[in-house]
């Protein structure tokens, strides 16, 4: 009942993000089809292009028209390059969705060892190192501190290639050195979100009852933050990050940029400035997928990391 519930509010949020979607870009100035004709058509030309892709057919319709081929599979071609929309972005996806991944490695493997730490040595000089170290996580911008990486490891190290890309099936070796940095520059933000969540979650954990109860009958320190407080105090932390990794996929502009990687938030940009209409929807229509898929996902494991939550949401002794 619950992943019925679930899936039926995702198809309804979808449909909503795809209104939103399809009114919004056609509210970009510009003429898309004098853009496809080039600076040297003549409206004979234009109007050409205008008919072939349906542009002057009422909002509704090309809407609909639009909803009917997507359901199929089929999001268009791109007006810049004349190629399918679906293979564009299935071209362009694995690269972020790799970049995500690794990223998100790095701020787990970061956050939440410091974050349980930090909780458990509240008000310690760890702590306060810990907080300050996330701070200054969350404060520093991506721009800056990928900047600093390629002139310390490129430039003056040049331990690591400063920018693109090789996929890993041509060079695994190659395509870890070009994506470790835009990776940890990602990474570093959501560990710092991550550290703190983490922190609080688990202080809030330690004072509960159970916890106070297990040390009272003589259980070491130990077994009870690593069998009995992380498990209920990372419920929040997935929820953060369950959110934080949809906001990878569609928020990587800037690194990517930066580190010249051909990834999901390159595309948008040079879809958005050359009005490539069909390529702009596909591609928040994709993001605000995974979006939705991933806020599933996250529902799902909280039964998981506590076997006490069932997916209907109560308390399994209720």
């Amino acid at each position: 009942e619950f992943l019925v519930r679930r899936a039926f509010i995702s198809v309804i949020t979808l449909g909503i993000i795809s209104v939103i979607v399809f009114t919004g870009v056609r509210m970009i100035p510009g003429d898309p089809a004098r853009v496809m004709a080039g600076t040297d058509a003549d409206a004979a030309g234009i109007e050409e292009i205008r008919e072939k892709y349906g542009l002057n057919d009422s909002i509704p319709v090309q809407y609909l028209r639009w909803v009917g081929l997507a359901l199929r599979g089929d999001l268009g071609e791109s007006i810049r390059t004349r190629q399918s929309v679906a293979w564009t972005v299935a071209t362009k996806l694995p690269i972020t969705i790799e970049l995500a991944c690794l990223a998100i490695l790095i701020a787990v493997a970061i956050a939440i060892p410091a974050g349980v730490l930090a909780a458990v040595r509240r008000n310690t000089l760890w702590d306060f190192v810990a907080s300050g170290v996330s701070l200054c996580g969350v404060s520093v911008p991506n721009f800056w501190l990928g900047i600093m990486l390629i002139l310390l490891l490129s430039v003056r190290l040049g331990w690591l290639p400063a920018s693109g890309f090789v996929p890993w099936w041509e060079d695994p070796l190659g395509n870890l050195q070009r994506m470790i940095m835009p990776a940890f520059v990602l990474g570093t933000a959501l560990a710092a979100v991550l550290m703190r969540q983490t922190r609080n979650a688990m202080i809030e954990e330690l004072s509960a009852d159970y916890v106070r109860t297990a040390r009272a009958k003589g259980l070491a320190g130990g077994a009870v933050v690593f069998r009995h407080a992380i498990r209920n105090g990372l419920i929040p932390v997935v929820t953060i990050l369950g959110l934080q990794t949809g906001a990878l996929m569609g928020g990587a502009v800037v690194t990517e940029q930066i580190f010249v990687v051909p990834g999901f938030g390159r595309l948008v940009v040079e879809a958005v400035f050359t009005r490539d209409y069909p390529l702009v929807q596909g591609v928040v229509l994709i993001t605000a997928s995974a979006y939705v898929l991933i806020n599933l996902l996250v529902d799902v494991s909280y039964s998981v990391l506590n076997p006490r939550i069932r997916i209907g949401g109560a308390a399994a002794g209720a």
